[in-house]
Order: structure tokens, then C-alpha cells, then sequence
């Protein structure tokens, strides 16, 4: 079982580069931190009350709608991508930063790196495995939800 001072003294730790990603990459993270705020929800919102403001002055016609619809759909379909890229990224990184304890762990088991790839019946089989030892040491956490008699007072 290896450990990460074992690869770190045997000069197999890898580098980390420190770019900070390609264009997309880097527009992605900015723009889903400025809309997922305060700034992008007011920013949002008063677009949507500019707009209905806008409604009288346009007699509430086809094309005043359509602005909105059109808008709305638009900024939707693009920030699908941006928050799918962004959760993807995150996810890599939950399961490189869960991968590194596993091995730093002297009494993990090392086979569990990376099984987000295995298959769904595989995993199943894994959580019913864990689900089975959670069973069998939850008498151990009755202690710790006993109610404890006040002792009567002299």
C-alpha cells in the first residue's frame, strides 16, 4: 500500500501545473462566480423590471414579449454549459481530493481511487458491502443518543 510520504521521498509526486486554464476555462469561472451573486440576481432582476416597465410604452405587444422570451432563452441555453462545465470541474476536483485521503490513509483501501468509472452494478455492489458494516456497528452509536436520568437530588 502506498503511501504519500512513500511517493513523495521516492520523487514520484507529480507536479502540479500553476496555469490558470485556457480562455474558456478562465471566462467560465468568472462569469459563473458574477451570476450565481447578489450582482447577477439584481442585475437579472432588473432587467426583468425594466422590461415590464417597458410594457405600457410598447402597448404590451408581440415583439415587447419576444424581447424577453427571446432574452431569457438565450442566457438560459448558454448557462447551462457554464454551470456544467463549472460542476464538472468541481467534480474532478471532490474526487482527486477524496483519491489523495484515501492514499494518505495507511488503512484505506487503495482499490476505491477513482471508481466513480466503474459501473453501476459495480458500485452497487460496493455501497451494499458498506451498507452491511454500517449495520453491524450502528449499536455502537446507541451511547450516544441515550437519554441520561437526572440523578435525584439529595
Amino acid at each position: 500500500m502506498a503511501t504519500v510520504e512513500r511517493l513523495v521521498k521516492n520523487g514520484t509526486r507529480p507536479e502540479i501545473p500553476k496555469k490558470n486554464g485556457d480562455l474558456f476555462t478562465r471566462l467560465a469561472g468568472w462569469t459563473i462566480r458574477a451570476t450565481g451573486g447578489r450582482w447577477g440576481f439584481l442585475t437579472a432582476f432588473g432587467t426583468v423590471i425594466v422590461w415590464a416597465l417597458m410594457g405600457p410604452f410598447c402597448h404590451y405587444s408581440e415583439n415587447w414579449q419576444l424581447v424577453i422570451n427571446t432574452g431569457t432563452t438565450i442566457v438560459t441555453f448558454l448557462m447551462v454549459f457554464l454551470i456544467q462545465n463549472a460542476q464538472n470541474r468541481e467534480s474532478k476536483a471532490i474526487h482527486l481530493k477524496l483519491d489523495e485521503l484515501i492514499l494518505a490513509v495507511t488503512h484505506a483501501r487503495n482499490e476505491l481511487i477513482d471508481i466513480e468509472h466503474l459501473t453501476e452494478e459495480q458500485l452497487d455492489m460496493i455501497a451494499r458491502r458498506y451498507k452491511k458494516v454500517a449495520e453491524q456497528n450502528h449499536y455502537k452509536l446507541e451511547p450516544c443518543f441515550a437519554v441520561k436520568e437526572a440523578a435525584p437530588k439529595a
